[in-house]
């Protein structure tokens, strides 16, 4: 079972964990993204490409599902104008055995964060808007999956 959602409203992470609870596995794993509020952000507005970002989302899902023989898989990431707090995206993942679900979990969010096209730009109290740029450190978490260190 593989949800892949790309939307504007919140989510609700409770529906969603007894979604994968009730797959009767041993083990769910999941991670929630919230938008930081450090110096001063008031927003943070996600672009994407519609079609390209929904099928690296699926795409991620399958490779961690076949990888790790999961039970469900959960991905769900924001869109639009986001004010600090708010969840920006979830990742779920069930398996027989806790360490299938921890590592797809962890991998999922590693990959998602570096191969799905989005565009992030911050707003700050002063006026201030600047693009964010990515991370070398985020780039390596997301190579050793690929790599099969993690």
């Amino acid at each position: 079972m593989i949800h892949v959602r790309l939307q504007p409203e919140p989510f609700d992470a409770g529906a969603e964990l007894a979604r994968l609870d009730a797959q009767g596995g041993g083990g769910v794993a999941s991670f929630t993204g919230i938008v930081r509020g450090e110096g001063g952000l008031t927003e943070l507005m996600l672009e994407h490409h519609p079609r390209m970002t929904l099928a690296m989302m699926q795409q991620l899902a399958e490779d961690a599902a076949a990888r790790w023989d999961l039970l469900g898989v959960t991905i769900i990431h924001r869109h639009g104008a986001l004010a600090p707090g708010a969840g920006i995206v979830f990742v779920a993942t069930a398996a027989r055995h806790r360490g299938a679900a921890l590592d797809a979990c962890a991998s999922l969010i590693d990959r998602l964060k570096t191969q799905a096209p989005f565009w992030k730009r911050e707003t700050f109290a002063d006026g201030r808007q600047a693009w964010v740029e990515p991370r070398a450190g985020d780039d390596e978490a997301a190579a050793r999956w690929l790599r099969g260190d993690g």
